[in-house]
């Protein structure tokens, strides 16, 4: 009877050596090598020649995704520094309503290197906007354990002038607390919004970094004093507003008048 040396990888697979003479163990390592068996300590799990990573992407925000929303973790060979990692596998996920969301990335074994360093990335996107994406390294493979939990951060979408603003301040005056003076701008010119009590619609001409409101006209509803006092003092200041200026850190709207001092500063609105 033979001399027999059975050996387990870190897979749970098992390789049986069956030398005339005793194996060392640097001689095991290397025919491990060499048979595609020798893979990181804490590979998460392999049954014959697939492997599977699985966790969770979450985000922090309260808020439901939209019915279109694509779910990608990728798992990463990020070894070289100088070159866009490569793609191990790939798992897209549809039909996720919110954090967290649970995935099973499968995965080759025989694709994972000894002593290249792996990572695991996640998106959310929906249509061609990304939606939130991770921002921290999620080491897999390493010394320490799997970092299998996704941290996905929000992504903040460039501000239009196009869309919804709600009004902060006017002529350095602020407003009422409890009255909001909206005002949307459409791609095609037309203008509408609130001043607090009427409702109101007219046209915006934009060239560059000038604008100019015209044909203004609202309803004729009665409120408070102070109410249309605020709509008044809305309505004059977009008349006089001649630029604008977005500040994108602080997702503001800010009107000028000609001599080019701020007369209006609104809020972009949440979709």
């Amino acid at each position: 009877m033979g001399l027999g040396v059975k050996l387990r990888g870190a897979m749970g697979q098992q390789a049986e050596f069956a030398p005339a003479l005793r194996i060392d163990r640097r001689t095991a390592l290397l025919a491990l090598t060499l048979t595609g068996l020798f893979l990181p300590a804490n590979l998460a799990r392999a049954s014959g020649r697939g492997g599977e990573i699985h966790g969770t992407v979450v985000y922090r925000e309260r808020m439901a995704l939209p019915p279109e929303a694509l779910v990608e973790v990728q798992l990463l060979d990020v070894s070289r520094a100088d070159a866009p990692a490569d793609i191990i596998a790939m798992q897209k996920i549809t039909g996720a309503v919110g954090s967290p969301i649970e995935y099973r990335l499968g995965f080759d074994p025989r694709e994972v290197k000894e002593g290249h360093r792996y990572a695991l990335r996640a998106t959310i996107s929906a249509g061609d906007r990304l939606l939130f994406t991770t921002t921290q390294n999620h080491a897999v493979f390493g010394e320490g354990p799997n970092q299998t939990e996704l941290l996905v951060q929000r992504v903040a979408q460039s501000v239009s002038l196009f869309g919804e603003w709600l009004v902060e301040d006017i002529d350095g005056g602020g407003v009422m607390d409890r009255l909001r003076s909206t005002l949307t701008l459409s791609e095609d010119g037309a203008v509408s919004g609130s001043g607090g009590c009427n409702r109101f619609r007219g046209n915006v001409k934009v060239e560059g970094a000038s604008i100019r409101f015209t044909l203004l006209a609202s309803t004729n509803m009665a409120c408070s004093p102070a109410a249309m006092n605020q709509e008044q003092a809305f309505l004059k200041a977009l008349e006089r507003a001649r630029r604008f200026e977005i500040h994108q850190t602080f997702r503001k709207l800010v009107l000028l008048d000609e001599e080019g001092k701020a007369i209006l500063r609104l809020a972009e609105m949440s979709p």
